[in-house]
């Protein structure tokens, strides 16, 4: 069986990590394994907090991407960790910047 060398492909699937892993504090966003680690974290994370706030955005009588839209038609810029932990733990605020999607 012949030798595979996988130079380029090797080469784009650890580029493609790094990419994600931009801005990660310290060896977490240079170095590919603990790169590797802390993306996969925050994919799984961002993936729940999508759920979380789509769940509470749901009791508030809208959808997420609705939600998502009119707050940026309104210019509000709280980031989705913040809208998950606002739905999570103060859901009467949650409820305030829904409303202010909604105009």
């Amino acid at each position: 069986m012949a030798r595979v060398k996988r130079g380029n492909v090797a080469r784009k699937r650890r580029n493609k990590i790094l990419r994600l892993a931009r801005g990660f504090q310290g060896s977490n966003g240079s170095l590919f394994r603990t790169a590797n680690q802390r993306v996969m974290k925050a994919l799984c994370n961002a993936y729940r907090d999508r759920r979380r706030i789509n769940a509470a955005a749901r009791i508030n009588g809208t959808s997420y991407s609705r939600l998502m839209g009119g707050l940026k038609k309104a210019d509000v810029r709280l980031n989705r960790k913040m809208l998950a932990q606002l739905a999570v733990a103060d859901p009467a605020s949650f409820t305030t910047v829904v409303s202010a999607a909604g105009r």
